[in-house]
């Protein structure tokens, strides 16, 4: 048994291995270590093994789907190894032969499609990542629901399209280090696009993919690897993928990580839904619908016309309350059939899962008639609306061999209806009737034995069996009394008759045809299910949608929220404008939160804001890129009024944070966000900063504040809102047209500070800071000395002019930046001096390394 255990755990070398042995997983060696640990169950030992105890534990295998969802959400990996035949089809091949097993699946993070190992109301990707010159390739599926997108992006949005996905695990090509920043789970071969594409004609049977869409040699490549990685650890039972769906990823609003982060889209910073803008706006009432939201928020549309279209379906919803209350109470007693079906193409679906296919089917047709019965109807929902119906043969096929309430084991059947097969109700009657024979046996025996207390039992190991307790055993035990003795336990004894064995087997032989009929049922139905698989895939995108537009037509009636317009002009006009979970917060607490304007336009597309700490700035900002993050999703937002241009790139940096793994302080975070945003954004991106320099000296700190608005302002030209206790910094508005002051308004009462959360024009009067740090329990001692330095600081900048007086005669950014571009490139300086038809080949390899040196300092 060893030898053959260790031979599977070669074969599965990175996982740990559950070896079925009876009715239990046994882990063994360095396995059963980590299992324990982490399971915080009993480690054994059994045996040696190079004169060492072997380490063993186990976890019953009817509880083995919770274990597995510990291990896996623990970053392990578990490979299964069942029996493939039983102890009798073993003994023929004589001798003690040893049960043969095999491992029939790997779980991993990504492949799963357990309801017990899944968040109902997450996506669960499993991405792969290739290079191809200089697009890198994306193929990423959700095999619970068959979801598989293909794209390629340029280096720069590789990074922003991961976040987007948020994949359970990332797979690449071995010794690929591109992704050393990415939680980078799996590395494994497989990524050739050639062989990628002959792979996917053959899976969806097709001469070619062109109608898929178009895809390049990057996006096949990732293909490849990620199908190779699929047929690894799924082995013979391939999950569910729907034909591969082209995306665009110019085709939606562009976020990347740290914006994600900063934002707190769908996770907040603490690593959880609760908090998040995805929590904050979620009226969902099914799963699938939920998973949509948060698809929908994490990739916002660009294009006004499919934005419109959503927006369109939201405000049907919005205006007929009675339709949106039935509409959700409808979709609220709908099963997940995306995830049913995903477990039936996997081979892991059981008859509830053809039951949830038969009542959400069944229910979509009812939603279908509803719904068409409406005289004026968005496009959308006539888009939508053929994919509701045409399973009518599948749900009367389904709604005739089902029970009402189909159960997920199968080894007791039941869950085939009575009535549906003559010879399986026949089989049933007659294993009901040996039972009551059974039953009329047990009353005889107790009449001609004269022991009141006797029964007749069953179990696994004896069948049938005749009980009684052991002081009235004796009569039974005498020869010529006609039973047999099988067992005697403490307090009882076990008997065996002939007439009672002789019923035993036909209700076994009964039952167990009964079983095999049912099983023979079972897969007919799966079959007839799976021929159908892409129509009810497409019914379950088409339920989610309804779903997220009734969420978020329920979301705005609630909340007062405005349908947004969209205009083609860098505009960001909105009247009243709220935080949606701040707000929300407050209101479970009964404040009231202050709304305010926001607009920018070409004229004054960047805002300076100033004012004091926890007076509001970083909300303010957060709450108008939440505002463009909804509006694009197809979301009504929460303000009076808003009319936006479509963002294309979104950026924030808000909050101070480090990452001490990748070697990056709080202060260099912040400068490559801040670079990163300089870089990248265009005439058409939105972006927020708050505190820029303030990690670093005060004459470096404003240095970099005052060039970076001038960049924005200059370069990048797009809608900004700059956030700053920078105070020199509102001496920009007199040399940058569209540069506007702002603050936050506050007022010192009696002593105390009041903050009004309202933004007003112009620039504040001072900071507050004393103020600030007298709410937070500063020392009084310590104030009082702050207030001393304060007046002495104070003091000296009136009589020198202040810190920014110099700054007056600094040339414009324009020029400045022109100085820079015009200084001379060392690279360029020496390539300009070699006589290249002169070069020995030596000479020509020595210049490559000194180009390389010089490149590398100037980096």
């Amino acid at each position: 048994m060893m030898a053959q255990y260790l031979a599977l755990k070669a074969e599965a070398s990175d996982c740990l291995l559950f070896y079925r042995m009876g009715d239990f997983f046994e882990l063994f060696f360095d396995d059963a270590k980590a299992a324990a640990g982490c399971l915080d169950i009993a480690l054994t030992a059994r045996g040696e093994h190079d004169g060492e105890p072997v380490p063993m534990c186990g976890v019953p295998v009817h509880a083995a789907e919770a274990y597995l969802a510990r291990l896996i959400k623990s970053g392990f990996r578990v490979a299964i190894a069942e029996q493939t035949e039983s102890p009798a089809e073993a003994k023929k091949r004589g001798g003690k032969t040893l049960v043969s097993r095999a491992i029939v699946r790997v779980v991993t993070a990504g492949t799963l499609t357990e309801e017990a190992l899944l968040d109902s109301r997450a996506a669960n990707w499993l991405a792969a990542v290739a290079k191809v010159g200089e697009r890198y390739g994306i193929a990423a599926a959700d095999v619970s629901t068959g979801l598989f997108e293909l794209f390629s992006v340029a280096p720069g949005a590789l990074d922003a399209e991961l976040a987007r996905l948020a994949a359970s695990e990332v797979v690449a090509p071995e010794h690929y280090e591109a992704l050393a920043g990415c939680d980078l789970r799996e590395r494994r071969s497989g990524f050739d696009s050639v062989t990628a594409e002959r792979h996917l004609k053959e899976r969806f049977e097709v001469a070619t993919l062109d109608g898929f869409g178009q895809f390049d040699r990057a996006a096949l490549c990732a293909a490849g690897g990620l199908l190779a990685y699929l047929d690894e650890v799924a082995r013979d039972s391939l999950p569910f993928l729907r034909p591969p769906a082209p995306r665009r990823a110019d085709g939606h609003m562009m976020i990347d990580a740290a914006t994600r982060e900063s934002l707190e889209l769908c996770v907040s910073q603490a690593g959880t839904r609760a908090g998040s803008l995805l929590a904050a706006v979620d009226r969902t009432v099914t799963g699938a619908g939920a998973r949509l939201l948060a698809a929908d928020i994490g990739a916002p549309l660009l294009d006004p016309a499919r934005i419109g279209e959503r927006l369109d379906l939201v405000t049907l919803f919005e205006g007929d309350a009675g339709l949106r209350d039935g509409l959700r109470r409808q979709l609220k007693a709908l099963p997940d059939i995306g995830r049913a079906l995903g477990r039936l193409v996997a081979g892991r679906g059981s008859p509830r899962d053809l039951g949830q296919l038969r009542d959400g089917l069944d229910e979509a047709r009812r939603l279908h008639d509803r719904l068409a019965a409406r005289g004026e109807r968005p496009t959308l929902l006539d888009a939508l609306l053929p994919a509701l119906t045409g399973h009518g043969a599948l749900v009367d096929l389904l709604s005739r061999a089902l029970v009402p309430a189909p159960p997920i084991d199968t080894a007791g059947g039941g869950y085939i209806a009575e009535g549906y097969d003559a010879a399986l109700d026949a089989l049933r009657s007659t294993g009901g009737e040996g039972r009551r024979a059974i039953a009329a046996l047990e009353a005889r025996y107790r009449q001609q034995t004269g022991i009141a207390t006797l029964k007749i039992r069953h179990n696994a190991v004896l069948g049938y069996h005749i009980e009684v307790s052991a002081r009235h055993a004796d009569p039974l035990m005498a020869a010529d009394s006609g039973f047999t003795h099988r067992q005697t336990l403490a307090g009882v004894v076990r008997f065996n008759a002939p007439d009672l064995h002789e019923q035993a087997m036909r209700v076994g032989q009964a039952g167990a045809h009964a079983l095999a009929a049912e099983a023979a049922h079972l897969e007919e139905l799966i079959a007839e299910a799976l021929k159908r698989a892409h129509p009810i895939a497409a019914a379950a995108d088409a339920l989610a949608r309804l779903d997220v537009a009734a969420a978020l037509a329920e979301r705005a009636a609630e909340g007062g929220w405005c349908r947004p317009q969209f205009e083609d002009r860098n505009c960001f006009e909105v009247e009243g404008g709220r935080h949606p979970v701040v707000e929300e917060a407050l209101k479970a607490s009964g404040a009231r939160f202050v709304a305010n304007d926001c607009g920018l336009s070409e004229a004054s597309r960047l805002w300076l804001v100033t004012g004091p700490n926890m007076g509001g700035k970083s909300t303010f900002l957060r709450q108008n890129a939440l505002i463009a993050v909804l509006a694009q999703a197809g979301s009504y937002v929460p303000a009076a009024r808003a009319v936006l241009g479509p963002v294309d790139r979104l950026f924030s940096r808000v909050g101070a944070s480090d990452n001490l793994a990748r070697g990056r302080s709080t202060f260099m975070v912040e400068m490559v966000e801040t670079a990163a945003i300089l870089a990248q954004a265009t005439e058409r991106s939105f972006v927020i900063l708050d505190e820029v320099g303030r990690g670093t000296s005060t004459y470096d700190g404003l240095a970099i504040a005052w060039a970076v608005v001038e960049g924005i302002h200059d370069r990048n030209k797009c809608r900004c809102l700059f956030a700053t206790h920078y105070h020199e910094l509102t001496r920009l508005a007199e040399r940058l047209d569209a540069l506007s002051l702002h603050h936050v308004r506050a007022r010192e009462w009696k002593g105390e500070l009041v903050f009004l959360h309202e933004v007003a024009e112009g620039p504040a009067d001072r900071s507050y800071g004393l103020a600030v740090a007298k709410l937070a329990g500063m020392p009084p001692p310590v104030l009082a000395r702050a207030k001393a330095v304060l007046a002495k600081l104070e003091e000296g900048k009136a009589a020198t002019g202040g810190i920014a007086a110099g700054l007056d005669d600094l040339p414009l950014f324009a020029a400045t930046a022109a100085q820079e571009d015009t200084a001379p490139d060392p690279l360029i300086e020496m390539l300009a001096g070699v006589d290249a038809d002169a070069l020995s080949p030596r000479e020509a390899l020595d210049l490559v390394y000194q180009l390389k040196r010089l490149a590398a300092e100037q980096s």
